[in-house]
């Protein structure tokens, strides 16, 4: 799989995934060492670590991605987003999202920039 494909992969499963509240899908897209930043504040983890206790935390989204610029392996892809917490709070959210991908189209790198309003 190129580098465009996978990123194309990459926004459809995280937007689908993001509005169903459904981390098995995402997660997926992953490779099993692969290395997640979701914010350049906050200390690295899994991609299961963020995704699944971040997607439970929430009541609703909605969500749009963007098309990804791609550039050999990486891709840049930005993103909107405005939850709702299941602790009654909400959250109006936007960022990009840099990747890295193996040959076969797994995420083996994740860097996300974000902002709140």
């Amino acid at each position: 799989m190129n580098a465009r494909q996978a990123a194309e992969r990459w926004r459809e499963t995280w937007e689908r995934g993001w509005r169903a509240h459904e981390p098995t899908q995402i997660v997926a897209l992953y490779a099993e060492d692969a290395y997640f930043q979701s914010h350049p504040f906050r200390d690295a983890q899994t991609p299961r670590g963020y995704i699944q206790p971040t997607l439970a935390g929430e009541e609703s989204a909605e969500c749009d991605f963007g098309e990804p610029i791609v550039d050999g392996n990486r891709a840049a892809v930005e993103w909107s987003a405005e939850t709702k917490l299941k602790d009654g709070g909400t959250e109006k959210l936007a960022g990009v999202s840099l990747l890295r991908f193996d040959d076969a189209g797994l995420v083996i790198e994740q860097r996300d920039f974000w902002a709140s309003a």
